[in-house]
């Protein structure tokens, strides 16, 4: 079982001598938004071994920035004896080094600011009614900041999983 990072540069001159295929695994939504072309969608809450392409080529697993794609990669190699790569900083590193992605029409949010802009919003309307109708409110940002804790420790934010599940992540 081996995970190795790859750059978005060595990434590209693969695609190049036709040695890689890729996976993404962020969500649908996110996809129809932008992706590396000739990628495949086997999003993480379900992609296993079995999913992954049967090919001798190289496959690299991508996300928005990388840690999807890293926990895709430690799922399926505990699946499979098989080395699969990890795009260093996701698609994001891709488009900094102006490397090519296909766009689509839809303008879903990526996951991680939709976490962002849940939790930013729960933390201070947690506060403000802390402070201005009762104290005990103050459950909601801790709540929340237990939840970032969380994450950041485990690599896994269940509250994106809740929000993949929305109908405009779909």
């Amino acid at each position: 079982m081996q995970i190795q990072n790859v750059s978005a540069e060595q990434l590209h001159q693969w695609i190049k001598d036709d040695e890689a295929v890729l996976v993404d695994v962020r969500e649908p939504a996110e996809f129809a938004n932008t992706h590396i072309q000739h990628s495949t969608l086997l999003p993480l809450g379900k992609i296993t071994a079995n999913d992954l392409p049967s090919t001798d080529k190289k496959i690299v697993i991508y996300c928005q920035k990388g840690a999807r794609g890293n926990s895709a990669c430690v799922k399926v190699t505990a699946e499979n004896e098989r080395i699969v790569y990890n795009l260093e900083g996701g698609i994001v590193a891709w488009q900094a080094k102006g490397l090519p992605v296909n766009k689509g029409q839809s303008k879903t949010i990526p996951l991680d600011r939709q976490a962002q802009i849940t939790i930013g919003g729960f933390v201070l309307a947690g506060s403000a009614a802390a402070f201005l109708a009762n104290p005990l409110y103050i459950v909601v940002p801790v709540f929340f900041g237990a939840g970032l804790l969380f994450a950041g420790i485990s690599g896994t934010c269940p509250l994106s999983l809740v929000l993949a599940k929305m109908p405009w992540n779909r």
